[in-house]
C-alpha cells in the first residue's frame, strides 16, 4: 500500500488533511459533461484513494453537472469521519458545455442545496466561491455580494468553512473583510506560476493554497527538463511535477485527478519522492521561462 503520509499534513479550516488529495472532476464524462464511460471504474478510483489515505476530495455539483457528487456519494457514503469534501459554487454549465457565471443569491443558494443533496450531507465542510469574471483565469471584479450570500449560508449552518477559487490577491483581501478564508484554489503548476507571490502571502497566514491543473489539466505538462529530471530519479514526469509542488511551499495541498486506478497510484507515489537541490534548480527554470 502507498504511504502518502510522507507528504505531510496541513490545516484546512478545523480539519487536518493529508497534503496529497484527490480532485473529482475527471469522474464525469468527456468535457466534464454527462456520465463516465465506466461508472464502476470511477467508484473503484474513489475507494482506492480513500483506502490509500486520501482524506481531502475536491468536487463541485457543476461537474457533470451533478455527476461527480452522485458518484462520490455512491462510492463513499456514509463517509469516513476523517474525510473532508471541498466543493465550489459560482458557475453553471450550459447545454453546450460552456462554463457560465452564477453569482446571484438565488443561484448560489441553490448550488449549496444541490451539493448537499447530491453528496448526501447536512453541512458542507468547505465551499469555494469561484470567481467567473474570466473563465480562463483570475480577473478583477468585486466578489462582495456573492461572498455575503455564502457567509449567510455559513451562518445558517449549511457551510462550515469558506474558500475562494480563480481569484486575485486583491479579491482575497476583499473577501477577508467579510469572512474567514481557509483556502484559495487557482491554476498553478510547474510551468504556470503566476501565483508565486500569492502562495507566499497565504503561507505567511497559514492559509491553504490548492492548485488546480497541477499536472497541466487538459494540456499535460511537456518539458525536456522535466523528462530529464524524471529519468535521473527513476520517476515519471508527473510524479516529479507533483513532488515539486509539495516542496514548493508547505501550505500547498494537491488534488490531482484521474479516472484510472493505475494513474491514481502513480500520483500518490509522488508523496515519497524527494527532489534534490540540483533537480529543483532545473525545474525552477521551467517556471521562470514560462512567466
Amino acid at each position: 500500500m502507498i504511504d502518502i503520509s510522507h507528504a505531510g499534513t496541513f490545516k484546512l479550516g478545523d480539519r487536518t488533511v493529508n497534503r496529497l488529495g484527490y480532485g473529482a472532476m475527471q469522474l464525469a464524462g468527456p468535457g466534464v459533461m454527462g456520465p463516465p464511460k465506466d461508472r464502476q471504474a470511477t467508484l473503484a478510483v474513489l475507494r482506492e484513494a480513500v483506502a490509500s489515505g486520501v482524506n481531502h476530495i475536491d468536487t463541485s455539483d457543476f461537474y457533470g453537472p451533478h455527476v461527480t457528487n452522485q458518484i462520490i456519494r455512491e462510492a463513499l457514503h456514509p463517509y469516513p469521519r476523517e474525510l473532508t469534501i471541498v466543493t465550489k459554487i459560482g458557475a453553471l454549465r450550459g447545454t453546450d458545455g460552456s462554463w457560465n457565471k452564477a453569482f446571484s443569491a438565488e443561484q448560489l443558494t441553490q448550488a449549496v442545496h444541490d451539493n448537499l443533496r447530491n453528496l448526501g450531507l447536512d453541512v458542507l465542510d468547505v465551499v469555494n466561491l469561484r470567481a467567473m469574471f474570466d473563465v480562463h483565469g483570475p480577473a478583477e471584479g468585486s466578489i462582495e455580494a456573492p461572498l455575503q450570500t455564502l457567509a449567510d449560508l455559513q451562518r445558517q449552518g449549511l457551510v462550515r468553512h469558506i474558500g475562494l477559487s480563480n481569484v486575485t490577491s486583491k479579491q482575497v483581501a476583499e473577501a477577508r473583510r467579510i469572512a474567514t478564508i481557509v483556502c484559495v484554489q487557482n491554476q498553478y503548476n510547474l510551468a504556470h506560476r503566476a501565483d508565486d507571490a500569492l502562495i507566499d502571502e497565504l503561507a505567511a497566514t497559514g492559509t491553504a493554497y490548492v492548485p488546480f491543473f497541477p499536472l497541466g489539466g487538459f494540456s499535460p505538462l511537456q518539458s525536456d527538463e522535466l523528462a530529464s529530471v524524471a529519468a535521473q530519479l527513476g520517476a515519471t514526469p508527473m510524479q516529479v511535477a507533483l513532488a515539486w509542488l509539495l516542496q514548493r511551499s508547505p501550505n500547498i495541498l494537491l488534488i490531482p485527478g484521474t479516472s484510472s486506478v493505475g494513474h491514481l497510484r502513480e500520483n500518490l507515489a509522488a508523496a515519497s519522492l524527494r527532489l534534490p537541490a540540483d533537480a529543483l534548480q532545473t525545474l525552477n527554470r521551467i517556471g521562470a521561462t514560462s512567466r
